[in-house]
């Protein structure tokens, strides 16, 4: 059967196709869009792809001049924008061989948000696995919040690090997200972390500026994914870096060291950030040992590629019926308070012995935001509990001396304070009785005539007693490193 030929429109249509497809048009990730949030009084990165040397105007409502860039010989280009005052809308425009304007810029604080299921945790409940937070209905009924800014990271895998995020993967039951700026509304937060949006509407509330907040989290993951190849090995995790470089690239490959961050993670650098939140531990706390030195590892990653110094604030694991001793995580956890620029959430006292998911995501997440008031925006707000400093030995009894203790050293709960052990140097610990004197703890028991060490909530089970009269919770702790 002979082929009728092309009419002569057609064929000058897809001339003019194929001549248009030689100038490459402007490209731009996914997270510099219409509707976000720039980091205020900043130097705000944006970046994209053009032709190689292709030039490039970014006209900027709030400045008088553009800006011109060109892209290099890879086709990479990248600006810095000088943000103003909290505030907007303002408009981008990006011209070239195309012109692609971005509307509805706002200028305020900009957080990322990662980690696991505790921190992927949806408002509503989604599946079996995401049952819903505390008093889920009418918290989201109240969730119209239109300067938060949320963008949600699809769940990707990726053996190398990704130039875009990608809507990825479906699993626990939330959404594949659309990968784009989204005033927080019912809709838009119904599957977006729960701790990361309590965390941005009180400081969003309390400084009553933007709050811009990327949600980059996948349940049931350790850290060392969320850490690139590069950082992994210089902390001398070089054997647990190449591990799966024999392993087939795929989007749920969310086990294997490095992918997590080379397809959630690295898409969205260098964006200008104030800050990350961190709620992780649960899946590493069957190897604790190197927990603090793989947080290391992570926050100078991240800090590296963000090109920022950002604050990294972090929630310690709840207390949960773990066939392990999880007290050894947060030890680890405790001890990479040693970061610079770092802060912890204890939640001894909101935890659910029978649900690894506990539902007063409210809690954590104002916690979490006390910290950032506190350190990052100057308001003089409590935001961390007792922590042990020294034990003193005198008449038989450890005397117990903390820090934070903020307006003073208190107990919850109905059992009076409890969770407190103590051992001579056989090593043996026994139940002991604890009282608050003071800003100080005595602590004894009759068996125990001279103190060697006490513990404190020092199991995986143990919800704790100790909190400051601001009410915030003391960490577990120990006072001895026996084995």
């Amino acid at each position: 059967m002979m082929k009728r030929p092309l009419p002569a429109l057609t064929l000058a249509l897809i001339g003019l196709l194929a001549a248009s497809t030689l100038d490459a048009a402007i490209t731009l990730p996914k997270v510099i869009g219409s509707g976000m949030v720039l980091q205020r009084e900043s130097q705000a990165a944006i970046w994209g792809a053009a032709d190689p040397g292709e030039a490039v105007t970014i006209s900027c409502s709030w400045m008088k001049k553009p800006i011109a860039v060109k892209a290099d010989a890879d086709g990479d280009w990248s600006a810095k924008l000088k943000t103003g005052q909290a505030g907007g809308p303002h408009t981008i425009t990006l011209t070239s061989s195309n012109t692609i304007t971005l509307e509805d810029v706002l200028f305020g604080e900009v957080w990322l948000d990662s980690g696991q299921s505790n921190m992927e945790m949806p408002i509503a409940p989604v599946s079996s696995a995401y049952t819903g937070i505390n008093d889920w209905e009418s918290e989201l009924a109240a969730a119209n919040h239109p300067q938060i800014r949320l963008f949600q990271v699809g769940n990707v895998a990726s053996k190398e690090p990704q130039r875009d995020v990608q809507p990825g993967v479906l699993i626990y039951g939330v959404r594949i997200p659309p990968c784009k700026w989204q005033n927080c509304t019912p809709e838009t937060v119904k599957h977006f972390s729960s701790t990361a949006y309590f965390f941005a509407r009180k400081l969003h509330r309390d400084l009553g500026v933007p709050v811009g907040i990327i949600d980059a989290s996948w349940g049931g993951t350790a850290i060392e994914p969320w850490v690139g190849k590069k950082h992994l090995v210089q902390a001398g995790f070089g054997e647990i870096a190449h591990k799966g470089e024999d392993k087939p690239d795929q989007p749920n490959a969310r086990g294997i060291a490095t992918r997590l961050y080379n397809g959630m993670i690295a898409p969205l650098m260098p964006f200008t950030l104030k800050g990350a939140i961190w709620y992780q531990g649960e899946s590493n706390s069957k190897s604790p040992a190197t927990y603090k030195r793989l947080m290391q590892a992570l926050v100078a990653d991240w800090r590296d590629g963000f090109k920022s110094d950002l604050s990294f604030y972090y929630v310690q694991i709840a207390p949960y019926r773990y066939k392990q001793n999880a007290a050894y995580l947060r030890e680890q956890q405790l001890a990479a308070l040693a970061i610079r620029k770092s802060g912890m959430v204890v939640t001894a006292d909101i935890g659910n012995l029978k649900d690894i998911h506990p539902k007063n995501k409210q809690e954590v997440g104002r916690r979490l935001a006390l910290l950032a008031l506190a350190k990052d925006y100057g308001v003089k707000v409590a935001c961390e509990g007792p922590r042990f400093r020294e034990m003193v030995v005198k008449d038989g009894k450890a005397i117990l001396h903390f820090d934070h203790v903020g307006g003073g050293l208190a107990v919850y709960g109905d059992s009076g304070l409890k969770d407190f052990e103590i051992a001579g140097a056989d090593r043996k610990f026994v139940q002991a009785s604890a009282v608050i004197i003071g800003n100080k703890i005595v602590v004894g028991s009759p068996g125990v005539s001279q103190p060697a060490a006490v513990r404190y909530a020092f199991s995986s089970q143990a919800t704790g007693s100790l909190r400051n009269k601001d009410g915030l919770p003391a960490s577990p702790f120990r006072t001895d490193d026996w084995k």
